[in-house]
């Protein structure tokens, strides 16, 4: 990762400075004048809050795990987010203070305002649901291919997949007496991974929302609305695509048929990448 902001922060505890006064000063400080309202929500890697605002409303800040991205990595995500909003595609994309920044930092933390939209997760067995779904990834991933990323990073398996093995294996996470044979089945899944993937060959690469499951996706009666791009990256488009499928094959298979029923009424699809679903599915497992 590149440079990190000023205020040292111990990386075994990264969120420990991050009190609730920390986080009213945090907002405050972006502009927002707030009535002391705080409710933690859920958040896998980064700290994520609900505030009161005086004149009655709602903000919702992310506080970003320091040492993750660093400031050009970040601020990548927030103009994609922002590029999409403009096309009119229903993304959350960070508020922007009158000298219109959306990246903030505050006690040695980056963290961004974004608006509260509510709504509850799509219903992924109806058909609409999902033509309408494959409709807005279509328009994202045509927004994705007019440009590249400098920063954010590629969905390639040395990170993903080596990279990531090399980080558990350092970890101590696996326990000593398995990681011999944890390491020989990662490895040997890699190689499958990779030998798919030559088989495969080169496919169209994009900007991507990157991790696009159910639970960042939210539905209201004017449709779905994506949430945290925060892993927003260069890949295939299949990568926003599988991690909507579920249940048995059959019905896999029908959920993309309609998906890509929506998806290529805006952008084409290249059917070789269908190839690389349980390869992304390997990889995100091991990963994650």
């Amino acid at each position: 990762m590149a440079r990190q902001e000023a205020t040292k922060l111990d990386h075994s505890t990264p969120y420990a400075n991050l009190t609730p006064d920390a986080v009213l000063d945090a907002i405050e400080a972006a502009g927002f004048a707030v009535n002391g309202s705080l409710l933690a929500l859920n958040s896998y890697e980064n700290r994520v809050y609900q505030v009161g605002l005086n004149d009655g409303g709602f903000v919702v800040a992310k506080f970003y795990r320091p040492g993750r991205w660093d400031t050009a990595t970040i601020q990548e995500e927030h103009d994609f987010s922002r590029e999409l909003a403009t096309a009119q595609i229903p993304v959350v994309a960070p508020l922007a203070n009158p000298s219109g920044e959306t990246l903030h930092h505050h006690a040695g933390y980056a963290y961004a305002v974004f608006p509260r939209q509510g709504g509850r997760p799509p219903e992924l067995d109806d058909p609409e649901h999902l033509r309408w779904l494959g409709r807005f990834l279509g328009r994202i991933h045509a927004v994705g291919a007019t440009r590249r990323f400098a920063h954010r990073p590629a969905l390639t398996l040395q990170r993903f997949g080596y990279d990531a093995l090399a980080f558990l294996l350092a970890s101590g996470r696996v326990p000593t007496e398995l990681e011999h044979n944890f390491r020989l089945a990662a490895e040997s899944l890699l190689q499958q991974v990779s030998d798919r993937f030559e088989a495969v060959g080169p496919v169209r690469q994009r900007r991507l929302h990157g991790d696009c499951h159910p639970g960042n996706i939210l539905w209201t009666g004017h449709g779905p609305h994506f949430v945290d791009l925060d892993d927003c990256m260069t890949g295939p488009a299949i990568q926003d695509l599988w991690m909507l499928l579920s249940g048995n094959r059959p019905d896999m298979q029908r959920q993309l048929g309609l998906l890509l029923e929506g998806y290529q009424a805006f952008f084409d699809f290249e059917p070789l990448e269908l190839q690389l679903i349980e390869p992304l599915r390997a990889l995100r497992l091991l990963r994650y």
